[in-house]
């Protein structure tokens, strides 16, 4: 029987997906009674997530023994193992694709993050993962970058279902939706189904007061102190306003669309696990429930989630001005909010290419090490 605070998430209007995969994972069942016990319904993988899932146990030695057999370089490998394990959990998914009509049920897969400025191998990748994977349930993460955006929307005129990743600002999010209005145009131009394409855009939560809440104790006054813990709430909600307006009838763009059989491309709340310990564990889940929304949640966010007691109610709905107000108050305490988000669109994908560079380096070692048995 599902918990039923995850049950009354999914009644606000909140996909529960988790932010983790591993062949273990797959294996051993634990996915499977994720989405029995904790209403999980879909899975967002990243760089980061496959290192620790590579270089941990022994699960994935035999297939990585085959293909250093077969003269794979440690990057081939490393998607070689990537796609297995996300077609394998698409599968696992696939009723929960069926009996949401394509709305959850999805699993996703990240292009190489060292692309991220380079829109033709970015959009050669995301085809071929597609391709590779091969599962309707799949979803190709595509990051925000100024290079990569034209990506997003060709993979999305192609009918290819994009999460669209490493968003930190209102700004570049309405960029996004720019840039899934045009792919999604594109699409019904070319005489696809509207119907069978779906996008996310991962707006980044936690990471935005990290940066904001040590900015605020350097500057140490009561207003700025009193801020703390504020900026990636306000951030999320007044990105959701910006959802409101685009994605509502009176947007005639929108609408004509929509009248084709199009998806909404909903916000996804990423980075939803506290890093500091004084905020509630469920900080980024109850506070940002609300409806077409999905919340991709580490497991130990996600049985803290599980575990709450309070009321679940959408706490993001109409909020937009209050949001702007918190994010003006930031401004006048002294947080430049266009240089925090700078920083983090920086580091975002620079952590992620060092995730990437050290799964690299120690699939090659274990590949050498197997050559040598």
């Amino acid at each position: 029987m599902a918990n039923s605070t995850m049950a009354k998430l999914a009644e606000v209007g909140t996909s529960a997906w988790l932010d983790d995969l591993s062949r273990q994972r797959l294996s051993s069942g634990d996915l499977k009674n994720l989405i029995e016990d904790l209403h999980v319904v879909g899975v967002t993988t990243n760089p980061a997530i496959f290192s620790s899932a590579m270089t941990s146990g022994e699960d994935y030695d035999p297939q990585l023994a085959e293909l250093t057999a077969a003269g794979a370089s440690p990057a081939e490998a490393v998607f070689s193992m990537a796609i297995d394990d996300v077609r394998d959990a698409c599968e696992v998914f696939a009723s929960v694709y069926e009996d949401s009509e394509g709305l959850d049920g999805r699993v996703s897969i990240e292009v190489d993050p060292r692309y991220a400025d380079d829109y033709e191998a970015t959009i050669a990748q995301a085809r071929e993962l597609w391709q590779r994977v091969g599962k309707s349930n799949a979803m190709i993460k595509i990051p925000a970058t100024d290079a990569s955006l034209p990506a997003v929307s060709d993979a999305l005129a192609e009918g290819i279902s994009v999460n669209v990743t490493l968003i930190f600002s209102v700004e570049r999010y309405q960029q996004v939706i720019e840039a899934f209005m045009d792919g999604i145009d594109r699409a019904k131009d070319n005489g696809l189904d509207l119907e069978n394409i779906h996008s996310v855009a991962s707006l980044f939560v936690s990471r935005v007061d990290t940066e904001v809440d040590k900015r605020l104790e350097a500057i140490g006054s009561d207003d700025a102190l009193a801020l703390r813990g504020k900026a990636g709430l306000a951030n999320a909600r007044a990105a959701y306003a910006k959802f409101e307006e685009a994605f509502a009838s009176q947007n005639i763009r929108w609408a004509q669309l929509e009248n084709k059989g199009a998806n909404p491309q909903r916000l996804l709340w990423a980075s939803t696990g506290v890093k500091n310990p004084e905020y509630p564990a469920t900080m980024y889940v109850t506070e940002l429930a609300a409806p077409l929304t999905v919340n991709t949640m580490p497991e130990k966010t996600l049985r803290a989630a599980a575990a709450f007691e309070g009321e679940v109610v959408d706490a993001v709905s109409g909020q937009g001005a209050n949001a702007q107000d918190t994010l003006e108050a930031l401004e006048v305490v002294g947080i430049d909010i266009a240089d925090v988000i700078d920083v983090l669109e920086r580091e975002g994908v620079e952590k992620f290419v060092d995730s990437w560079n050290s799964l690299l380096s120690s699939i090659e070692e274990r590949m050498q090490q197997l050559k040598s048995q």
